[in-house]
């Protein structure tokens, strides 16, 4: 027994690296095409050696791309903060208080995870120029909350679920108010669930691009992932400006990832096994 399970953890540990390295290989692609000074960038070589910084420093030497990163920064945080807030409330509502037709409303809610994102983009594209929200950051904001409040609602119901009723009562006997019950009690027993969805929500809105592409024109509101369509073409003659962008893109996520993955793990996890 003890053989044969020692036998499929290192078959484990085997497809686990193997996917690693498959995944790996991309990045370190990238990051060396970045790397490459203008004689080595069309050089077939994997690695080509002799790396050099004048990309990264002739990208950020343009405002226009600080611009994008600020833009980014922007939509990203305000997204996942008001994703938390909004998805949190009604999961609260749905888990602890009577909601008027809560058997159709909340798999009408669920029903958005189903909905491919290219099929909205007309009816918001022609909402958004209703309410005059076209190439502002907050025609990105609210609709990138919208897309993220049910995947906070199945999380947060699903944690709050978890703890007995009777912390409610025990707080209301004491004179808590529903709101202080969901502030005081509740959001600090669900702080892994939070981790989750604002690491969620922070990396969907930060590398979203086809939404971005069609709602905004106007490079003053564009965000980072739109910034390498100023090197498409066919006589493209600066790819590792292009890839340095593209690295540059991905510091960002792969950084608050890695730094919270412990915290996300955890937040999914929760829940998972009952007393």
């Amino acid at each position: 027994m003890r053989s044969a399970s020692r036998r499929g953890s290192w078959v484990a540990q085997a497809v686990v690296t193997l996917a690693a390295v498959v995944f790996a290989v991309p990045v370190i692609y990238m990051v060396d095409m970045a790397l490459r000074g203008p004689a080595q960038s069309f050089s077939p070589r994997f690695i080509t050696g002799a790396p050099t910084l004048s990309n990264f420093v002739t990208v950020l030497g343009h405002l226009s791309l600080l611009r994008y990163f600020f833009n980014s920064t922007f939509v990203a945080v305000s997204t996942t903060v008001l994703t938390v807030v909004i998805g949190s409330l009604a999961a609260f509502a749905f888990s602890r208080l009577r909601v008027p037709f809560e058997r159709v409303l909340f798999p009408l809610l669920l029903a958005e995870l189903m909905v491919p994102l290219a099929s909205l983009l007309i009816p918001l594209t022609v909402l958004l120029k209703f309410l005059g929200l076209v190439n502002t950051e907050w025609g990105l904001i609210g609709p990138y909350t919208a897309i993220g409040i049910p995947f906070a609602l199945v999380v947060f119901r699903g944690a709050m679920d978890d703890f007995p009723a009777a912390l409610e009562e025990a707080a209301r006997i004491d004179g808590c108010t529903d709101f202080q019950i969901y502030r005081r009690i509740l959001m600090p027993l669900v702080a892994p669930a939070v981790m989750v969805v604002a690491i969620w929500q922070f990396l969907f809105s930060w590398n979203e691009f086809f939404l971005a592409l069609v709602i905004v024109t106007r490079n003053s509101v564009k965000t980072l992932p739109l910034a390498p369509l100023a090197y498409q073409g066919d006589f493209m003659t600066s790819p590792g400006e292009l890839f340095a962008i593209l690295t540059l893109i991905a510091i960002v996520p792969i950084l608050v990832y890695s730094l919270l993955q412990r915290s996300f793990v955890q937040g999914l996890t929760a829940g998972g096994v009952k007393a």
